[in-house]
C-alpha cells in the first residue's frame, strides 16, 4: 500500500535539516501540504520549501521559539491562516545544545535542554490539541530518542531524560485524547546521521557506536520517514496509540 497525504494538512517542527527536513519533504512529495518550522535556520527551511515546490508539493516556511507560549501562539496562527487545520502534526524540534557531564551541568544548560525537547512539545501540542478537537481528529506524532531508554550517557543525561519526557508524555496525552479521536505516538531513533552527531559526537565515538549496531550502519533521516508515516496514516494505523516505535538498527530491542 502507498501512504499518502493528499490535501492533508501537516505541520513539522525542526524541519530546516536532519531528521525534520526528511520527514517535510517526504510529507510533500506525498502530497501533504507541509508547515516546515524553522527557529533560527531560515535559509535551510526556505530550501526545505524550495525542494518540495520542485517535487511538485505544496509547503511553507514558519519560524517559532517554540518554547515561548506568545510565539508559540503567533506560530499557530500563521499555520491556521495557511492550512486551516491540522491533521498531522509532527513534533521534532529539540536539541543537545553540548555534551556535559551532570556535575558540571549549569541551571541554564538544564533550562535550555527542557525547553527544547521537552517544554516546546508541550506547547505545541496545547496549541494543536483543540484545533484538532474541533475538525473531529487529528494525529501526532512525537520523536522520542533511543536515549530515553538507554539513559543518555557520554554528557548527555539530560537529552536523555528529556527524551524520556516526551515518551512518557506521549502515553499519557493518548490516553488523555483517545475519546476525541485524535492518536498520539511517537518514534524514538537511534543512531542517525544528522547535524546533532556532526556538532557534539566526535568520530571515534562514532565508530565506535556504528561498530555495535546489528545491521552495520548508521541510520540515516530518511530511515525514520516510514515509521513517522505509519503512525500518521489512519489506514495505516488507525488501532494504534500511545506506542513508541523504535528505529534503531537493532541497537535496543525491548
Amino acid at each position: 500500500m502507498q501512504v499518502r497525504f493528499d490535501g492533508r494538512a501537516v505541520v513539522v517542527t525542526g524541519a530546516s535539516g536532519g531528521i525534520g527536513a526528511a520527514l517535510a519533504r517526504a510529507f510533500g512529495a506525498a502530497g501533504g501540504r507541509v508547515a516546515v518550522h524553522y527557529h533560527t535556520q531560515r535559509d535551510a527551511a526556505e530550501h526545505v520549501v524550495a525542494d518540495i515546490a520542485a517535487a511538485g508539493g505544496e509547503a511553507f516556511a514558519v519560524q517559532a521559539d517554540l518554547s515561548d507560549s506568545a510565539q508559540v501562539a503567533a506560530f499557530g496562527a500563521a499555520v491556521l491562516a495557511r492550512l486551516g487545520r491540522v491533521d498531522v502534526l509532527v513534533n521534532n524540534a529539540g536539541d543537545m545544545f553540548e555534551r556535559v557531564l551532570v556535575e558540571h551541568t549549569s541551571d541554564e544548560h538544564y533550562d535550555r535542554v527542557m525547553n527544547a525537547n521537552v517544554a516546546s512539545l508541550f506547547r505545541v501540542c496545547r496549541w494543536a490539541v483543540p484545533v484538532m478537537r474541533a475538525q473531529g481528529g487529528g494525529n501526532i506524532v512525537n520523536m522520542s530518542s533511543i536515549s530515553a531508554r538507554r539513559g543518555g550517557g557520554g554528557g548527555t543525561v539530560l537529552y536523555g531524560a528529556s527524551k524520556a519526557a516526551v515518551s512518557t508524555f506521549t502515553r499519557g496525552l493518548a490516553l488523555e485524547l483517545a475519546a476525541d479521536n485524535i492518536r498520539v505516538n511517537a518514534v524514538a531513533p537511534g543512531l542517525i546521521l544528522t547535524p546533532l552527531h556532526d556538532k557534539y559526537t566526535p568520530l571515534e565515538r562514532l565508530r565506535a557506536n556504528v561498530a555495535q549496531i546489528p545491521l552495520g550502519r548508521a541510520g540515516t533521516p530518511a530511515d525514520c520517514v516510514g515509521a513517522v508515516f505509519f503512525l500518521a496514516s489512519d489506514a495505516m494505523s488507525a488501532y494504534v496509540t500511545g506506542q513508541v516505535i523504535e528505529v534503531n538498527g537493532g541497537l535496543l530491542m525491548p
